[in-house]
């Protein structure tokens, strides 16, 4: 979720953050349907760093760039091919689906937050033992039983 503190308006979609080199330098490059926000965090708050490029976008975002205090300096709506610098040096950029400028309400001085949404855990496969008569051999994925009766723990 971001929000836009100054004006209480918020956008419930996913938001990732891109702390590293390899996610910032990945953006959302070649991301054919963007229905999620990314947050980057620079290393230092200059325009350089907070300068981007839409090469090899699919499509059109919105773009927010915010300095160390996560006010906005800058944003706009970047269309593909291009290249950007905010008009202040930023710490963050937020890069988001066409219509989050409008949804959030920015501008210049806003203060934003995020939340980033909860990553799902991969699931790890694990060995585990079965009561004797209970396969999941051939069954889709449910547990099979002969009957009731083998199943049953004896206490």
């Amino acid at each position: 979720m971001i929000i836009n503190e100054t004006k209480g308006k918020a956008w419930h979609g996913r938001v990732e953050i891109a702390n590293t080199f390899f996610k910032r330098f990945r953006g959302l490059m070649l991301v054919s349907n963007i229905t999620y926000s990314l947050v980057f965090i620079l290393p230092a708050e200059t325009r350089a760093n907070a300068s981007i490029h839409t090469f090899f976008m699919l499509s059109d975002i919105d773009v927010i760039w915010l300095d160390s205090t996560r006010r906005v300096v800058d944003f706009k709506r970047a269309r593909k091919w291009r290249l950007y610098a905010p008009k202040k040096p930023a710490k963050y950029i937020i890069e988001g689906p066409v219509g989050l400028l409008q949804a959030l309400d920015v501008e210049g001085g806003d203060l934003i937050s995020w939340s980033p949404s909860e990553e799902k855990e991969k699931a790890v496969p694990v060995r585990i033992s079965l009561p004797e008569g209970i396969s999941f051999n051939k069954a889709n994925g449910i547990a099979m039983t002969e009957s009731i009766e083998e199943v049953r723990i004896k206490s």
